[in-house]
């Protein structure tokens, strides 16, 4: 196999000497920007170039949704250490990931393309390049197929507790699933119908959101007639899990932020439908968990606050609240007012429902990227790009399916569709951590992109890598007493099935054809030196 550090094609290794295989010369000339440092990295501009830098930023804010992944992961953090566990768990974990975004990035900057971390991960390898960049596509890809399904469904569960509140809808586990269908289709057809719906969407979802917290802050600090103190507010400690050792149910309660803060990896997704790739991209995926840190934490300290009743009992009884969702009791609780509270999860479904959309086209836009190298079965298919769009259809249309077959479970066993969605986290934080690590180990040899961050480069990556390791381990455990079948914990089976597919798949296609046989029309260069992989 070939150690050479650095592919022939690699931007940093200098221009890449043209072998008369394709006519890209000929079209260099007339190449803008975006498109000359798309085909540095191998691919010629199929997407069509119409996002703009706060359009790239929306993609990823909305994916983590702060008024979506705060509001139904409440209750985790609420069992898990209570009020503490909420607000200081929130700011905690948020300095961390940020960490892990500002390092992928650098990554970004210097690679912008919609393979995203997959390919960062190939590049950046010193040796077995195409194995590292098939292992983290598959996690990258089944993550985001696994968090597509549990936003819907999400979505799905809290608009029919609306429903319930406001219209009498009794919620049955085959209601709630055939408006998954609804909704998720829904996003497939707004996905399908080209990247300036999904711009100016992007841009309604970031101010609804933005609009949205300030609405239910206000209206939490305005109506109640009583609020927590700000020492009960920041340190109350509540505990459900049948744990002893407080310590170990603080960090078991940290999973409500981390869930949260998952997506914003879509900034690269879309970057090659976003102008300036090279700065904006890498600058969406920051902005989005910065504004995320901030009004995430104004939201979280606004509802906790508004709690009325802070006893151990008031607490419990709020976590088994009918609603399902512990923030809309406390709407209902400390507003006083029904109108009110359902004006407020109204909001909120909004959200999630903006939310389910910039995760399919995040998750579309990999998929696509991972087929044009050959991954998935059927790459020829999900590869295209409709020419009147310029959107990769037929990838929307696999993600929609796959994400609805992983939620089929839910009609039968809540547990059983957590278990088949518990790989969302830890799968997504694996692929995001790998090249980041990759990237560490090449020390001065990676040459950074416009968007970089100097000298603060190694601390904040290594501090990025040493976190996600940490939260991989942590989130394995058993989140409570007694271990039953509803309470287990399914991840690390996720993850090992996740592991088994992608090796299965390898020595099934991905070793004869990924990265090796592609469509040159899609190509900028030739295959054989998109990775530099001369022999496995």
């Amino acid at each position: 196999m070939s150690n050479e550090s650095s592919p022939p094609n690699d931007p940093a290794s200098g221009p890449t000497p043209h072998d008369g295989t394709n006519d890209h010369d000929a079209a260099a000339p007339a190449l803008s920007a975006d498109e000359a440092s798309l085909a540095e990295l191998g691919y010629k501009q199929e997407l069509k170039r119409g996002m703009s830098g706060f359009g790239n930023f929306a993609v990823s804010f909305s994916i983590i949704s702060i008024l979506a992944g705060c509001i139904t992961s409440y209750s985790i953090a609420l069992g898990s250490g209570g009020p503490a566990a909420i607000t200081i768990g929130w700011p905690l974990v948020g300095i961390f990931v940020l960490c892990v975004a500002l390092a992928m990035a650098e990554v970004c900057s210097k690679y912008p393309t919609a393979g995203g971390l997959y390919f960062w991960a190939g590049r950046l390898a010193k040796r077995n390049k195409r194995h590292w960049a098939w292992y983290v596509g598959w996690f990258n890809f089944l993550g985001e197929v696994a968090v597509t399904a549990a936003i819907d469904f999400g979505a799905a569960t809290t608009m029919m507790a609306f429903a319930a509140l406001t219209f009498g809808v009794v919620p049955t586990a085959l209601n709630t699933f055939l408006l998954f269908l609804v909704i998720i289709t829904l996003h497939g057809l707004l996905n399908t119908f080209g990247v300036n719906l999904v711009n100016l969407l992007s841009g309604v979802s970031a101010w609804w959101h933005i609009v949205g917290v300030l609405v239910i802050v206000t209206a939490l600090w305005i109506m109640p007639t009583k609020h927590q103190s700000f020492s009960w507010t920041m340190t109350a400690w509540h505990n459900e899990t049948g744990f002893t050792f407080m310590p170990f149910v603080f960090l078991m309660g940290l999973l409500m932020a981390q869930y949260t803060y998952t997506g914003y990896d879509a900034s690269a997704h879309v970057a090659e439908e976003t102008k300036n790739a090279s700065t904006a991209a890498p600058k969406g995926i920051v902005m989005s968990v910065v504004i995320s840190i901030i009004g995430g934490w104004i939201l979280l300290y606004s509802i906790t606050a508004a709690i009325q009743d802070g006893s151990e009992a008031g607490l419990t009884a709020l976590n088994a609240t009918a609603t399902g969702l512990p923030p809309a009791q406390v709407f209902l609780d400390a507003l006083n007012n029904p109108t009110m509270a359902k004006f407020l999860l109204f909001i909120v479904c909004g959200a999630q429902f903006f939310c389910g959309m910039a995760s399919v086209t995040a998750n579309s836009r990999m998929s696509y990227a991972f087929s044009r190298d050959d991954a998935i079965p059927g790459s020829k298919h999900w590869k295209k790009v409709n020419p009147r769009t310029g959107t990769p259809t037929n990838s929307i249309w696999l993600c929609i399916v796959l994400s609805s077959i992983l939620t089929v479970p839910a009609l039968f066993n809540e547990t059983a569709y957590l278990a088949v969605t518990s790989v969302a986290v830890i799968g997504l934080y694996i692929a995001y951590v790998a090249p980041v690590l990759l990237r560490r180990l090449r020390g001065d040899d990676f040459k950074a992109g416009p968007w970089n961050l100097g000298r603060w480069s190694a601390v904040i990556g290594w501090i990025a890598v040493v976190w996600v390791i940490f939260i991989c381990i942590l989130f394995v455990l058993p989140p409570t007493l007694p271990i039953t079948i509803s309470t287990f914990n399914y991840s690390p089976i996720a993850v090992l099935a996740v592991l088994v597919l992608s090796i299965v798949l390898w020595y099934a296609r991905g070793k004869k054809h990924f990265m090796q046989h592609l469509d040159k029309e899609q190509l900028a260069t030739d295959e054989k030196k998109l990775l530099d992989e001369i022999d496995d």
